[in-house]
């Protein structure tokens, strides 16, 4: 067996020592010697090697690494509020599978919402919390807020350094250019206690561990950090691609983080090359790009004219076709980083025409609540894409679920059944072939919660589980970061309906799909509507059609409304009116492919391509919003 890279009788000492100190009550501080440095085994990241030799161990030893984050996580936080009110006092590993229960979200709320409002931070974490991470996941249609703390942002940062020496196992000579990866901020507000409230990535490149951070010879960006961190998306965008045109020789691998990031860059550059090439042929920064930051990086890096280079570029991007533009452009590129798994897999036909056959790598598995996994095979094709659960960076349980094939051809997904008295499994316990829906307990004051994504066990690497992920719980509609449910979804139509019913019409029936031939992305909503009375399809007026659509809009929660308004990643919201019949039609098709006509219920979301076709074929009406809905930061 490989020896264990945490060093183990250093933590159970640690342990015995924090757990006396912590009796007295007082939170731990950055003075204290309770900083748990040993989970984290410290590396030089240039060192692949020694990587590598790290994530061996942590896969060899997964059962006794998880088993000392729990202890040390109960340990850590057995005095605050939370721990105290289900352990009373029996800080073990068993009385807190025994007593501590399985949450989701509307469950720990009000201690969230507490720690807001200025409340302290040990109600659930005995170390301070220094922000809240908005997630994509929302409640009462505000974002998800979840506690961070400045231990965490150590622990992104190893996890970060932990990708590099796996993509330099299977990639070579990565230290002898740049990546172009397209990274951005996005808005942040602030809680009544003073905390930030943003987005996870937002957190990290504000952080100083990203921008301190070591040099990383395999690690080398093309875009400065002040273009990173441009508030103003529009201009971060033409600056980050400015760069990355003009050190286009230099590039080995683009990227995003999601996939839906990297279209839109495509189709920015689409819009916008003839301006980046006067840029480049000219030696000179457009005009409107005013924040102080970015000029002065850009400017150093466009720092004389290349009409050589403009050329060059024009000559691509003024092709008739833009299949294959990115290894056009950037012709030493090995590979495209994004994640193409989950909603992200429905953007792959798209990116490999652009991508002229390079291979597509999705390296990480992490959201809001912890950084869960690394892909160890990362150029499997995107549909074989698993990941394996770093045991230091959590405890990880899993409830398994039951999956409901029989509507899969219909709406191209398994419905998953969890029952409220089944037991969730330890990490080493999954089974092959298993569905699971992930359940996590943070260093950071969350426990035992449902992450609401579902994976399948597809294998091991050494003794880790491998994961793939799914889909996420009751989710039917995401283009980009958003994350619409059927409820939130059935919500905003009713509201929309009542337009229609107060001049005598009915929705007979109604169902959705995510769109993404185009960029961006929109929402399609078909509704089958009678008159009162009649089956015909009753005559509409346009502009009722596209208050509706407005409507729906208005009603979603305000991450798609963020995304619609301020980021632009999503277009206008579409409802396409169908014949007569249409969702019989649809019936008919999902039984024919092994529904049951008994136990039928109409998707609210369809995937099939042959059950969109049907309900394109049957379209007699197509609406947009006309107006992007509201939004402000929350």
């Amino acid at each position: 067996m490989s020896a264990c890279p945490i060093n183990c009788t250093a933590v159970k000492q640690q342990l015995r020592k924090c757990s006396s100190i912590s009796k007295d009550g007082n939170q731990m501080s950055r003075s204290n010697p309770c900083r748990w440095p040993a989970m984290l085994p410290d590396y030089d990241p240039n060192d692949n090697e020694a990587g590598m030799k790290i994530l061996e161990d942590l896969t060899q030893n997964v059962h006794q690494i998880q088993q000392l984050v729990l202890e040390e996580i109960i340990t850590r936080n057995e005095h605050t509020e939370y721990l105290k009110g289900f352990l009373n006092g029996q800080c073990d590993m068993q009385a807190f599978k025994n007593k501590v229960p399985v949450v989701n979200y509307e469950d720990i709320k009000v201690y969230i919402e507490r720690i807001a409002n200025g409340d302290s931070s040990n109600i659930i974490s005995a170390e301070p919390i220094i922000e809240l991470l908005t997630s994509s996941g929302t409640s009462g249609g505000r974002p998800n807020m979840m506690p961070s703390t400045a231990e965490d942002l150590h622990r992104k940062t190893f996890f970060y350094n932990l990708l590099v020496p796996v993509m330099n196992k299977y990639v070579d000579g990565l230290d002898e250019g740049k990546a172009m990866y397209l990274l951005f901020v996005k808005p942040e507000t602030k809680t009544p206690s003073g905390l930030m409230a943003r987005p996870v990535l937002t957190s990290y490149y504000k952080s100083r561990n990203f921008k301190n951070r070591s040099f990383n010879r395999f690690n080398v960006y093309t875009s400065p950090d002040e273009t990173i961190l441009c508030s103003d998306s529009k201009k971060s965008m033409f600056c980050q691609l400015l760069c990355g045109l003009v050190q286009r020789r230099e590039v080995l691998r683009v990227g995003a983080v999601f996939a839906s990031a990297l279209l839109r860059a495509i189709k920015f550059l689409e819009d916008n090359w003839k301006e980046l090439c006067s840029n480049i042929r000219a030696g000179h920064l457009s005009d409107w790009i005013t924040d102080p930051g970015c000029r002065n990086v850009v400017s150093l890096i466009l720092s004389e004219p290349d009409p050589e280079l403009a050329d060059t570029i024009e000559h691509e991007c003024s092709s008739e076709s833009w299949e294959g533009i990115i290894k056009k452009l950037w012709p030493r590129t090995k590979y495209i980083e994004v994640i193409v798994t989950g909603s992200m897999a429905q953007y792959v036909s798209t990116l490999e025409f652009y991508s002229g056959g390079l291979p597509l790598v999705s390296t990480m598995y992490a959201s809001s609540e912890c950084y869960f996994g690394i892909n160890l095979k990362p150029l499997s094709q995107p549909s074989d894409v698993s990941y394996s659960l770093i045991p230091n960076m959590a405890y990880f349980e899993f409830l398994p679920v039951k999956k409901n094939h029989e509507d899969v051809q219909c709406n191209g997904v398994c419905e998953e059944n969890c029952s409220k008295d089944v037991e969730p499994v330890d990490l080493v316990d999954v089974k092959l072939g298993q569905y699971y829906e992930l359940v996590v307990t943070t260093f950071t004051g969350l426990y035992r919660y449902r992450v609401g994504d579902i994976l399948m066990v597809t294998g091991f690497y050494n003794k880790a589980p491998q994961f793939r992920f799914v889909h996420r719980r009751n989710v039917v509609l995401s283009v980009d970061t958003d994350k619409t449910n059927e409820e939130d979804l059935l919500k905003a139509v009713t509201k929309a309906k009542l337009l229609v019913e107060s001049l005598g019409f009915l929705l007979i029936e109604y169902t959705s799909y995510a769109d993404t031939s185009s960029i961006p992305g929109h929402y399609v909503i078909f509704w089958e509507l009678t008159s009162k009375g009649s089956n015909h399809v009753p005559v509409l007026d346009p502009k009722l059609m596209e208050q509706c659509c407005s409507v729906v809009e208005e009603s979603l929660d305000s991450v798609y409304r963020r995304c619609r308004r301020k980021d632009n990643s999503i277009g206008p919201l579409e409802i396409r009116v169908v014949r007569h019949r249409t969702f019989d039609a649809l019936m008919d098709f999902c039984v024919s492919q092994g529904s049951s006509v008994n136990q039928y219920k109409t998707p609210r979301c369809v995937k099939s391509g042959e059950a969109i076709n049907i309900l394109d074929s049957r379209v007699v009406g197509r609406f947009f919003s006309q107006n992007a809905p509201s939004w402000e930061p929350v």
